[in-house]
């Protein structure tokens, strides 16, 4: 099993959920983030006064998927999520030794 944890833009977030529900992803984990990257944020001018806003808002999309469907999700996230402009996030997978299902037992791929 692999975790992916993507790290997008928080309007495309409904685009991601809808590619992933198509390929028959049934559970998410999603929170909202602040973080910056290239982007490096932004400045601003407030009441005449300029000041650099350096965490930008993000959406964090949690998941674990079976390992042979890795590469197709990333791609399916990656093509969802783009832009084409900096700031368009992150991508990480991470290997999973274990999922266990709390209701029923369940563990390995049939607990996710």
């Amino acid at each position: 099993m692999t975790k992916i944890e993507c790290i997008i833009r928080p309007g495309k977030l409904e685009d991601v959920k809808e590619a992933l529900g198509r390929f028959g992803i049934q559970g998410m984990t999603v929170t909202q983030v602040i973080g910056c990257g290239l982007q490096k944020g932004r400045k601003e001018v407030y009441r005449g006064t300029e000041y650099s806003i350096n965490l930008l808002p993000k959406v964090k999309v949690e998941i674990v998927v079976a390992d042979k469907h890795v590469e197709e999700i990333v791609d399916i996230i990656v093509k969802a999520a783009r832009t084409g402009e900096i700031g368009d996030g992150k991508i990480f997978t991470y290997r999973i030794d274990n999922a266990v299902r709390i209701r029923t037992g369940e563990s390995g791929e049939s607990a996710i």
